[in-house]
């Protein structure tokens, strides 16, 4: 595994703690993800929020099909949650954002999670 995307994982994941820290669980998505786009500026990291992922199918080119959360570092794919527990439908969503967005690591959080490390999942293509 390349060495800078091991640490810009850490890095987002460490900001998201951090989120986690100050608010606690039972907020919603948005409130998370606000805070996240704030933590991830203090901490100097490049990122997109809410980025459109088109999708491809044969000759056709659905350019809004999905938007991400996050994309940082234009490397990791960062989906955030606020459920009860992650489900295998989450992973597979990750799953299809990074086929279609080329990037090669994703993160899963979910913020519901009394943890945040127990509601987390890194996937990889």
């Amino acid at each position: 595994m390349n060495p800078d995307i091991n640490h810009l994982t850490e890095q987002v994941i460490g900001a998201a703690i951090e989120v986690h820290r100050e608010l606690g669980p039972g907020l919603l998505e948005s409130a998370y993800q606000c805070a996240l786009a704030h933590e991830f500026v203090l901490r100097g990291l490049a990122f997109e929020e809410q980025k459109l992922c088109p999708v491809g199918y044969k000759d056709l080119v659905i350019g809004d099909a999905y938007r991400l959360d996050f994309v940082v570092g234009g490397q990791v794919v960062v989906e955030l949650k606020a459920v009860d527990a992650l489900l295998d439908v989450h992973e597979a969503q990750v799953l299809t954002y990074l086929k279609f967005s080329r990037c090669r690591i994703g993160l899963l959080l979910n913020f519901r999670a009394t943890i945040l490390t127990r509601g987390l999942k890194r996937l990889a293509l």
